[in-house]
């Protein structure tokens, strides 16, 4: 099989595994608190990490780490995975999981703004253009197609859906910067992202035992949704030709998880949120050909 076949496998699965998180978020946290769901999953992903880089041989690459290295792993286990999917699970405890979902793919958007602002790139009108359609798409999810009452359906969830891809922005926009191999870099930032984790569970003290239903879901969410996953789509990504050719397949996600939020959750997907998604993507989409036709 040819590299660039051996990239789309993996890509596809990547997404494959992605797409079933809105379906395992909402019943996990059916079962346990999220501070207990976090702990468990954030473990679960960094004790994965830690036996891929043993049988990997990258162990070796975290021996004489800079403290600008140490740093920026520190700096990036804060934004991912602690504040990132303790604001997303808080918003899917909140909100019906399609919204959350299609919410949650604000991120692309929110990316070319941190990249504007701190990595000092310039963005064209068409770019503005396109940020403001996504933006667009994320009102009609958040007012569930009542765009002109401009009553959101739950604020403070809409607003936590939604920002968490300030969390995960501002972390892609540091793993940008940091040019060390991805692998053991991201077995060391959820080694810092557990840590803090773990402190906020102690500051909190409501750790519960988990039923197994939890425990199953925590495990499978640290497992496809934090570990393996990560590796399945960095490998993609390395085996890839281009990024692109690869990047522009994790649009299918939001619109899988919708199907198998609608059969396993059992929530009526809403015309609304469809369209809302569709609106959503396609900002995202405009944005993405303006760059691709800037270069």
């Amino acid at each position: 099989m040819q590299n660039q076949s051996k990239a789309y496998l993996y890509a596809l699965l990547a997404i494959l595994f992605w797409s079933t998180m809105g379906t395992a978020f909402k019943l996990t946290l059916n079962e346990i608190p999220i501070n207990t769901l976090l702990l468990i999953s954030s473990l679960v992903a960094f004790l994965f990490l830690g036996l891929f880089c043993l049988l990997t041989g990258r162990f070796q690459l975290l021996r004489n780490l800079t403290a600008r290295e140490i740093g920026y792993s520190a700096l990036m286990g804060l934004f991912n995975p602690f504040l990132y999917y303790l604001v997303l699970f808080k918003a899917y405890s909140m909100i019906q999981a399609q919204e959350a979902v299609a919410l949650n793919y604000i991120w692309p958007v929110m990316l070319v703004v941190f990249a504007m602002i701190f990595l000092k790139q310039k963005v064209s009108l068409i770019s503005i253009l396109a940020i403001l359609i996504s933006f667009a798409g994320t009102f009609v999810i958040a007012t569930h197609g009542n765009i002109f009452s401009f009553r959101l359906t739950n604020p403070l969830g809409t607003a936590l859906a939604t920002g968490s891809s300030l969390f995960w922005a501002a972390f892609f926009v540091l793993n940008m910067k940091d040019k060390r191999e991805s692998y053991s870099k991201m077995f060391l930032n959820f080694g810092f992202g557990f840590l803090y984790i773990a402190i906020w569970n102690l500051i909190k003290g409501n750790i519960a035992v988990p039923s197994v239903y939890g425990l199953f879901g925590s495990i499978y969410i640290g497992i496809f949704e934090m570990g393996l996953t990560f590796v399945l789509w960095l490998t993609a990504l390395n085996l890839s030709k281009t990024a692109a050719k690869v990047s522009n397949l994790v649009y299918l996600s939001p619109f899988i998880s919708l199907m198998l939020v609608s059969i396993f959750v059992g929530e009526k997907i809403l015309l609304s949120t469809i369209a809302g998604l569709l609106i959503l993507v396609s900002g995202i989409i405009l944005q993405q050909w303006s760059s691709y036709k800037g270069r």
